[in-house]
Formats: structure tokens, sequence, C-alpha cells
């Protein structure tokens, strides 16, 4: 039979990675993302200028933003959906997963992306709450249903 009890302080919990790992993870990020903005805004403007005959040579600011969340949102949903890591978190061996351990889903994803921006918004508060909570869990993760958790190193790697 499946135990389906949730986890009490007495089973072995999945380590967190700390505050520090994490952010670092995130600058990896985004410079990516960043990257990923400026090409997005770049074949926009392109598309803008040749559809009017050259007549508006700049991007509506509202378009332009619409484009940065698209842009944000569809680069994390996306690894988080392929492999639970982004390309910053995979440098530094952090995985989402749902509270229950497997991927996330679409709709914690996007909860996870909405949760963040909230955590930010509110002067980081929601970052610096994994340094008290004793769960080591983000105001988005609660939001979302996902933790973040440490991999282990792998064997290739401990052999050097």
């Amino acid at each position: 039979m499946i135990d389906l009890s949730p986890m009490d302080d007495t089973q072995e919990k999945r380590p967190s990675p700390s505050l520090l790992r994490h952010l670092i993870a995130m600058v990896y990020d985004a410079l990516l993302v960043i990257a990923l903005v400026f090409v997005v805004n770049g074949l926009a403007l392109g598309l803008s200028v040749r559809l009017t005959n050259g007549a508006q040579e700049v991007l509506n600011p509202h378009i332009g933003q619409a484009l940065i969340v698209i842009c944000l949102v569809g680069f994390y949903s996306a690894f988080w959906l392929k492999s639970g890591q982004t390309l910053g978190m995979q440098a530094w061996r952090i995985k989402l997963v749902s509270i229950g351990g497997e991927n996330p889903t679409f709709t914690q994803a996007l909860l996870r992306c909405a949760g963040a921006v909230v955590s930010v918004g509110c002067l980081g508060l929601g970052y610096w709450w994994k340094l008290i909570d004793r769960n080591g869990r983000y105001w988005h993760d609660y939001l979302s249903g996902t933790e973040l958790v440490l991999l282990p190193k792998s064997s290739r790697n401990s052999d050097r």
C-alpha cells in the first residue's frame, strides 16, 4: 500500500538549496532572459516597421511590456515543465518539483510565476521568508504547491 500521508518531521526531507545559491542561479537565468527579451522585442519592432512601411519606427510601449511578460513566463514555464530546471538551475543543481516530488504542472508553473512577482513586489519579503520558514520555502512555493530541491552531485563530478 502506498503511504499518501503528509511528510512529518521524522521522515527524511529533500535538502533545499540556500537562498544565495538560488539567487546566483537567478542571475544566470536573468542574463538569458534579457537576451531573449532583446531578440523578441527586436523582431517585433522589425515586424512593426515592415507592416507600417516605416511609418512606425518605435514599438508601442504596451506591446513591449506584454512581450517582456510573455518572455519571462514562457522562459520559466517551458523549462520547469520540461525538466523542472532552467539553465541556471541546472548549473547550480536546483530542481523545481511539486510538493509530492513530481514535475510541476502548467498551472503550478503559472502560479509560481505570478507568486514570484508578488514576492518581489513586497520588497522581496517572499524570498526572505525562506530564511525563517521551517520548510525553507518561499511564498510562491506555497501558492503554487511547489518547492526547490538541491540535487546531489553527480558521480561524474565527484570523481574529479
